[in-house]
């Protein structure tokens, strides 16, 4: 298979940090474990708004499928596992704390020209809420993430 981020131009590296929009909105940062893996590890920190409160997660990445490939751009899928955090505020006298694992799926718009990646994914994630002064927000969840982005490599 390809090269998992495209074909990179020599000043392309393997850290590439930026912006995401959704669940969480916030920065969002990826390392490949170098420079022609397919593997690379992806984190986001930012408020949740849905939610409320602030939002991490991280999760190791796999792209395994190159669904198109432009002069100027890759298209890979990719696919992994994580972890989130979620630090939840209801309300001042309300809050609780999420934790748990996610799956994540995406597709990333890797220029080749540029050091710049876009990309679009959902998560599903498998949490257990603590329930803070809330018995009926206790217990374990099924809940959706998804995010759009943009990073720039160094």
């Amino acid at each position: 298979m390809g090269l998992a981020h495209g074909q990179p131009s020599s000043e392309k590296g393997v850290f590439g940090v930026g912006l995401v929009v959704g669940e969480p909105t916030g920065v969002a940062a990826k390392l490949y474990v170098h420079s022609d893996s397919d593997l690379a590890i992806a984190a986001a920190v930012g408020p949740a708004f849905g939610a409320g409160g602030l939002h991490i997660h991280a999760d190791l990445l796999w792209h395994p499928w190159i669904l198109t490939r432009e002069p100027r751009f890759v298209l890979p899928a990719y696919v992994g596992v994580g972890i989130r955090l979620l630090d939840h505020h209801r309300n001042p006298e309300d809050d609780d704390f999420h934790f748990g694992p996610r799956a994540v799926g995406g597709v990333l718009f890797d220029f080749t020209d540029v050091p710049i990646d876009a990309f679009a994914e959902v998560a599903g994630v498998l949490e257990y809420r603590t329930g803070g002064n809330d018995p009926d927000h206790k217990g374990a969840a099924i809940t959706l993430n998804a995010g759009i982005g943009a990073r720039y490599y160094f």
